[in-house]
């Protein structure tokens, strides 16, 4: 496999080219797909990078990168669209490394990914310089959720982790917590007109490409209830979903307890997403022909 670290504009991403061997055998007449994951507030490359492996062993290119902490926690609690500009950025390196033309698959992780999918989502919606790209699908491991300021401190104390200064994380989490609370939630009804959050946006306008969404009972960060509520909103909305509880897992660990079913699925629904594309795409040349 081929790795590159990038610094393109500020933004910091890894891609990864796989075997042309294994991607031929893998995917023989078709073009191997491109894999952007989107990592959780916090996420290391090392971390990222063995979600990254499941799908290089199967032949696919993979682009990995995570939005700084200070644009999850900071930037988008208070209304600012950093992650807007970020979101172009990400897409433009497709057309940096020419795989353009190639089926583009997402996998996204907690929170931090997800309002980093909504920017990306949006663009693919209204900017014509993205509109030839053939996205064929979505997972969403631990996300999305909504108003829970527990759950967001949770987050983020586990992000700061055991090594920073107690008075300083004590300070973060309390200016954390009554930012959220009086944005997301006591102002919300005000503020949602201005700057809707991550969970209402892709809530009201999904994508219209099929989507896995993994997540468990058990998860502290996440509210199970607002998971199965997205599922069931996009399934009502017509959009081809599929769900899977782990039930015991905590918050980003489904892979960690139970990695050889979780492969397993990611795969599987790629291989499905890849097949559901693959028939779209002969069924528009031929109506094209027939014309």
């Amino acid at each position: 496999m081929n790795r590159a670290e990038m610094a393109d504009d500020e933004i910091d991403y890894n891609i990864c080219f796989p075997d042309v061997v294994v991607s031929e055998r893998h995917w023989q007449e078709t073009k191997e797909p491109v894999v952007i994951l989107l990592g959780w507030a916090g996420c290391k490359e090392k971390h990222l990078s063995k979600y990254s492996s499941i799908y290089n062993e199967q032949g696919c290119v993979t682009v990995c990168y995570t939005a700084p902490l200070k644009t999850v926690f900071i930037s988008e609690s208070f209304g600012y669209k950093e992650l807007s500009g970020t979101a172009l950025k990400l897409l433009e390196v497709l057309y940096d490394y020419e795989v353009e033309n190639s089926p583009i698959f997402f996998h996204i992780f907690s929170n931090g990914g997800f309002m980093l999918y909504r920017y990306v989502v949006e663009l693919l919606h209204s900017d014509k310089q993205f509109s030839s790209l053939r996205v064929i699908g979505a997972v969403v491991d631990s996300a999305p959720g909504s108003g829970n300021v527990q759950g967001a401190l949770r987050a983020l104390r586990a992000t700061l982790g055991p090594k920073i200064n107690p008075i300083l994380r004590y300070i973060l989490l309390v200016l954390f917590a009554v930012t959220v609370f009086l944005l997301r939630v006591v102002l919300y009804p005000i503020t949602k007109y201005i700057h809707k959050n991550h969970y209402d946006a892709l809530r009201d306008k999904p994508p219209s490409w099929p989507q896995l969404y993994l997540y468990s009972k058990a998860d502290q960060v996440i509210r199970h209830k607002e998971v199965e509520l997205m599922v069931e909103t996009l399934t009502q909305k017509g959009v081809p979903v599929d769900s899977f509880d782990f039930a015991s897992t905590a918050h980003v660990s489904h892979y960690r307890e139970f990695p050889e079913q979780y492969t397993l699925k990611c795969r599987n629904f790629l291989d499905a997403c890849m097949k559901d594309s693959e028939g779209t795409e002969i069924k528009k040349r031929h109506h094209v022909q027939k014309e």
